[in-house]
């Protein structure tokens, strides 16, 4: 182990003052000879090296000319020189993000800021209003160079279009059914203020989320709303009734009115029978009025009394018994005469 271990004989101080001279000389040399030149081309290819730049997808890339915009790049490997004669900047245009007005959430739970969701309302109500915007890119150079801070004038003009759309609607309109009309107004009015302040941002989605009253009214507001419910589950129930007791109605009257059809035509018939009828019967009784006014009579007797002993008389009768009813009297009972078997015992010994 020992001969490992440096001794200090070995390596003395005169040895260590001539190797720093070999190395200044050595240095020296290098640089009055062509080392200088190649240092400086390596200093130079690492310093254009440095120009060369990606673009992943989703994005789009700004360069910029002593300044000036010189183009904009697709998704890909580019080059430009580097500063100070070009700079450049990706920007994610794909990328949905987010803004939230009057809240702010970190994913778990959201607090509300009063300051921005307390909105007075066309009847003079003053509501909790939650917004949240998302948006996209869609001019990577007007977002870079139009405003000085997009996303805050996005913030910003998000609050002063939903104001002025909240200030002219009721509490209970924007609370019910306006909720949607509301979202594509403010979606609209916004993207207006965001392109005349060149913000180069894109509205994709507006939601309104659901509108409060102050703590101090919930309560209240609560009641109103389930009041309001009630009514709307009371006229869906109003309704469905409607629909299941009006196609009765309707079949009904249908049914009513084809069965007056049917009894107005049957009546029609029987009508027009019977008028043939008459005339048929008023062509013979026109020419033989008493043979055909006898014939009726009797086929009248014969209808309306059947089953009954009818006498039938050719002309009137002068006499008190004009009839003697041989028919309706009764026939006599007939007397049998004795056998003589039956002849009696007494009869017999009297005759001995």
């Amino acid at each position: 182990m020992d001969q490992f271990r440096p001794r200090d004989d070995q390596y003395s101080v005169k040895d260590l003052q001539r190797n720093v001279d070999d190395f200044k000389q050595k240095l020296e040399n290098f640089i009055r000879g062509r080392g200088m030149w190649l240092v400086l081309l390596v200093v130079v290819l690492i310093y254009f090296m440095t120009g060369f730049y990606r673009v992943g997808p989703g994005e789009k890339g700004v360069e910029l000319l002593l300044g000036k915009i010189s183009g904009v790049t697709d998704p890909g490997l580019h080059y430009c020189l580097p500063p100070p004669f070009m700079n450049r900047s990706v920007v994610q245009v794909a990328k949905v993000r987010r803004a939230e007005i009057g809240f702010r959430s970190d994913g778990t739970r959201s607090r509300s800021l009063q300051a921005e969701s307390l909105m007075l309302t066309g009847d003079e109500n003053i509501g909790e209003v939650h917004f949240s915007v998302q948006y996209v890119v869609r001019d990577p150079v007007k977002f870079l160079f139009g405003a000085k801070d997009p996303v805050a004038a996005l913030r910003a003009s998000t609050e002063i279009a939903l104001r002025g759309v909240v200030g002219q609607n009721s509490l209970d309109y924007t609370m019910t059914e306006g909720r949607e009309k509301i979202q594509r107004e403010v979606a609209d009015y916004l993207q207006k203020l965001l392109d005349a302040y060149n913000t180069g941002l894109e509205v994709t989605q507006a939601n309104l989320l659901p509108v409060a009253f102050p703590a101090p009214v919930q309560e209240s507001v609560n009641e109103v709303v389930r009041a309001w419910e009630d009514r709307e589950r009371l006229i869906k129930e109003a309704e469905g009734y409607k629909e299941d007791i009006l196609p009765k109605a309707r079949g009904q009257a249908r049914r009513e009115i084809l069965e007056a059809k049917a009894y107005r035509d049957q009546r029609i018939i029987r009508a027009e029978g019977d008028a043939r009828k008459f005339l048929s019967v008023l062509e013979p009784y026109s020419k033989f009025p008493l043979v055909t006014r006898e014939r009726l009579y009797l086929e009248a007797i014969e209808r309306y009394l059947p089953g009954t002993t009818k006498i039938v008389m050719s002309e009137p009768a002068s006499r008190v018994l004009p009839l003697l009813p041989f028919s309706l009297i009764p026939a006599p009972m007939e007397v049998k005469q004795p056998g003589p078997d039956q002849v009696q015992p007494s009869s017999k010994k009297k005759g001995k």
